[in-house]
C-alpha cells in the first residue's frame, strides 16, 4: 500500500478531512456516525460510513469507476477495502463486470 493510501485511511479513522496530492477526503459528522466522501483529482470514488462500535461500510461511486477505471482509482479503492480489478479489459467489482 502507498503512502498517501495509509494516510488517506488514518484519516477517515480519525473522522478528519484531509488532502494531499491528488487524493482529498470529506468528513461529515452526525450522531454517533460519520460519513468519509474520497476524491481523487476532484472526481468521488467512494463514501464510508462510520458508525461507533460497528465496522466501516464502503459504498464505490460505480459510474466514476466506470468513466476513470484507471489503476490509481482502483488502487484508492482497493486500500479501502473494494474487490476490484482488470480482467481483459473489463473492469470487475466484486468479481462481476460493472
Amino acid at each position: 500500500m502507498r503512502q498517501i493510501e495509509t494516510d488517506m485511511l488514518e484519516a477517515i479513522k480519525h473522522g478528519r478531512d484531509w488532502k494531499k496530492d491528488n487524493t482529498r477526503v470529506e468528513i461529515e459528522s452526525g450522531y454517533r456516525t460519520y460519513f468519509a466522501d474520497v476524491y481523487l483529482h476532484g472526481n468521488h470514488i467512494a463514501e464510508i460510513i462510520c458508525r461507533m462500535g460497528s465496522d466501516d461500510r464502503v459504498k464505490p461511486n460505480i459510474e466514476t469507476l466506470r468513466d476513470y477505471p484507471t489503476r490509481t482509482t482502483m488502487s484508492r479503492l482497493r486500500a479501502l477495502g473494494v474487490d476490484v480489478c482488470t480482467r481483459k479489459g473489463e473492469v470487475l467489482l466484486d468479481g462481476q463486470p460493472i
